[in-house]
Parts: C-alpha cells; structure tokens; sequence
C-alpha cells in the first residue's frame, strides 16, 4: 500500500479545506493509500511535518495551503536524500507557484491531478542554507508580500499586494549591488532584482516569458535606478511581458549567483522575508517530484513552450 501525508493549514484562504477534508480522504483511500493528516500550528510547522514524513518514508506529501505552506513543507524535505512525491492543493491568496504548474485553485481538481496526473521534475532554488521554489528577490518593493497584512490578503486577494506597494514607493530608494553570475559581474545602482524559478511571480504571469520550470537556470531580473513615472510604465510593460525591453531592465539566465552589498537588504524568498545580504543562490535542477497534470507533464517536457522565447542579454 502507498503512503500518503497531508500537511494543510486551516487559516489559509477562505479556510474551505477543513470542511471537504473526509471526502478528500476517501477519494485517497479509494486509490489505494494510507492517508494520514498534519494540521499547521504556527510558522515552520510544516517544516517539521515534512521532515516527519521523511523520516517515516511515506510515498507521498500533500500540500495544502498558499506558497508560505507549500515552501515550508519543500524545505522540510530537500535535505533528505530519499524525497516523497509532492502533491499541492492551492488554497492561498496568490498561488504563484501552482499557477505556474497549471494547478486550479479547486480542490477536488487539484486532488485528481495528484491522484491522477504524472511525476514531473522541477528546479528548486538554494540559498545560504534555505531553500525556495519560486522566486527570491531583494529591494524595498519585494517586502510587500510579506508587509501586507494577512487578514487584508484573506479579504481582497491578490490586490492586498498592490495595495501595499503603492503605499511603499515613496519610500523605495536604490541600492548598490554587486551580483555575480555563472561568472560574470553586474555593479551598479539597482531598485530591486529578482531570480526566477517559473513564469508567475507576486500575481505577474509574464515577468518571465520563457521561463522553464526543468532547465537547470534562474531567470535574473534587474532593475536599474528609475524614478515614479519610469517605474510605473515599466510595470505597465510587465503586465504585457514587455519590459525585457526596456533599457533599465536586465534580464540573465544564470545557474549560481552571489550577490554583496555594504546596505542592508532584506531578501524575500517566496513571499516570506528570507534574512539579508550577502547571498549565495544555487539552482538545483530538477529536484522536486511534484504531482501535475498529463497536459502540464508533457508541455514541461517538450521543446517548444509555445511562445516565442526572448534572449537574455549578452553577457
């Protein structure tokens, strides 16, 4: 008999996945696994289930929550040289990684993806020991995911973080920063950068257009010092995934990158402060079994993404 995990916590969205908890454990059992479940307490909680898991070998993690809940689970496990198959059943304000994954925000058809659909292999991000599966960044606007009060994310979804971005440009001020990667050298005076594992990051589906979730790179995303007005266009550019053309944007794909700086700068890893500078990040290619769907498996490993891919720049 296949094992299988549930690690879900009871506060993220509209606090839905409580109520359909017995039919979801039905439809596992009905497929053939031994289901447990772990209900989240508090930060790290489901760090600690993950490694429980681990430890007790079980096939199969299940997810259940917004992108906090699904990187504490990923960081319970990548340690462990033996790593369960992960499932995920978005049930957060944003879900930038499952929206990548082409996961609906639906329960029942989350549940038969992963009970389902097939295995594919997905990058995972390192960095300074801590670990991430979507995006990490630095910069005053990157606090906004984790500035914006919960409760306000509950309400108004998504809108929580723009909310909060506006009321933080005033104070956005840039940075100096020396960034490595894959040998090269970037110095100069930057508003925010941004490493990339997938398509979808902070709400934005075409901040980077041909990223592939299996190649072994992050997308790196720099943003020269602009001013208001510059700064607004180019997130109106984005929104379009038109600004790699903009002559302040910088756009690499790079597998390992440090970056320095004499300020403090706060990082965000997944939406969640990830400690400050000095960093080093690591791509560790293809090392997360995730549940997709057979539609999502086969565009994951297929040549073309269907979409004209954009070059990063010349190094």
């Amino acid at each position: 008999m296949k094992t299988a995990r549930i690690i879900y916590n009871p506060t993220a969205g509209k606090e839905s996945f409580q109520e359909k908890l017995p039919a979801v454990l039905k439809r596992f059992e009905d497929a053939g696994y031994i289901t447990s479940t772990h209900v989240t307490t508090g930060p790290n909680d489901a760090t600690y289930a993950a490694r429980f898991a681990c430890e007790h070998g079980f096939d199969l993690i299940v997810a259940s929550g917004g992108d906090g809940t699904v990187n504490e689970v990923i960081n319970g496990l990548a340690e462990y040289d033996e790593r369960p198959e992960i499932g995920i059943i978005p049930m957060g304000t944003v879900n930038d990684f499952t929206r990548a994954l082409k996961i609906p925000n639906d329960i029942d058809e989350a549940v038969s993806i992963i009970l389902n659909g097939k295995t594919g292999k997905v990058d995972l991000g390192s960095m300074n020991g801590k670990y991430f599966m979507n995006i990490a960044g630095g910069g005053k606007i990157t606090e906004v995911s984790y500035e914006a009060p919960s409760k306000l994310k509950a309400v108004i979804g998504s809108l929580a973080y723009y909310v909060k971005g506006i009321e933080l440009i005033p104070q956005m001020r840039s940075i100096n920063l020396r960034i490595e990667h894959d040998g090269e050298l970037f110095e100069g005076e930057v508003m925010i950068f941004l490493l990339g594992l997938t398509n979808s990051i902070g709400g934005f589906e075409k901040l980077v257009p041909n990223a592939k979730l299996n190649d072994g790179y992050f997308s790196l995303l720099i943003l020269e010092n602009v001013n208001l007005a510059e700064f607004g266009h180019i997130l109106s550019l984005a929104t379009r995934g038109e600004h790699l053309k903009h002559p302040k944007v910088h756009y690499y794909k790079a597998q390992d990158v440090r970056i320095t700086s004499y300020d403090e700068v706060q990082l965000n890893l997944d939406g969640e402060f990830g400690g400050v500078l000095p960093a080093h990040f690591k791509n560790l290619k293809e090392f997360l079994k995730i549940r997709v769907s057979n539609e999502f498996y086969n565009e994951l490993y297929s040549e073309d993404k269907g979409y004209t891919l954009l070059e990063p720049e010349d190094a």
